[in-house]
């Protein structure tokens, strides 16, 4: 077997990509290939830490005419994050795969509360590790979650799982001529606009020196073949 080019990752999941065609909720099946794909990571013996967004479950309530306010709002996603979470962790242990739930908010009886040292001992016994309620406070998207986190237990890389294949500078479901981009910097993606991750979160990997991969995550095997070294997606980070 080959060495895997990374030793700790840091995985960014989108909560809309758990709905798969359902209008909102947790899509069954794409839950179990995100499981599937998860096992075959852990079995080249990488550390795998997962921040999980809650879009699909806080966009289906995102229209209620009460007019929820900005904190209530970010504070509905943070609880849906967890759910999402957990949904995850069940795939995963139904697999016999170690997991841990932890949670930036208190929920002792859902969850462990995040502490960094013991995030890192799950990882270093080989569990993978869920961070669930986003940083815990409101006006930070789960994309500077995952920075923060990534950050904090000194991942290799984060690796953003998307519906596409990578970075590109148009819509490419929409446009058809749209191109790729095989690597960025940092700089490339602040000057360009570019919806890799939001600004904060771009900002803290510039500063931290942390690359980001994005990659097509609902195509068979990307995650492996990413971890063993093949050239997927487009690559941020200081220098192409």
């Amino acid at each position: 077997m080959n060495k895997p080019k990374y030793k700790r990752v840091m995985l960014k999941l989108s909560g809309e990509a758990l709905q798969g065609s359902l209008d909102y909720g947790i899509s069954v099946d794409v839950l179990s290939q995100f499981g599937q794909e998860i096992e075959d990571a852990v079995s080249l013996g990488v550390q795998i830490g997962i921040v999980i967004g809650g879009g699909n479950i806080y966009r289906g309530v995102s229209n209620s005419p009460d007019g929820i306010d900005k904190v209530t709002g970010d504070q509905m996603g943070m609880l849906a994050t967890v759910i999402n979470a957990l949904a995850l962790q069940n795939a995963l242990e139904n697999r016999g795969v170690f997991t841990r739930l932890l949670s930036a908010i208190k929920m002792e009886e859902i969850a462990e509360p995040f502490i960094r040292r013991r995030a890192i001992r799950h990882l270093e016994k080989g569990r993978v590790v869920i961070f669930g309620a986003g940083t815990g406070n409101p006006y930070f998207t789960t994309d500077t979650a995952a920075a923060l986190r990534a950050v904090e237990i000194e991942a290799d890389v984060i690796i953003k799982g998307t519906r596409v294949d990578g970075v590109y500078d148009a819509d490419p479901e929409k446009d058809p001529k749209a191109n790729m981009f095989t690597s960025l910097t940092y700089l490339d993606v602040l000057k360009r606009g570019l919806r890799v991750m939001d600004l904060t979160a771009i900002t803290l990997c510039q500063e931290n020196n942390l690359p980001i991969v994005v990659m097509n995550m609902n195509e068979r095997g990307n995650l492996t073949k990413l971890l063993l070294g093949e050239t997927l997606g487009t690559r941020v980070a200081h220098t192409i």
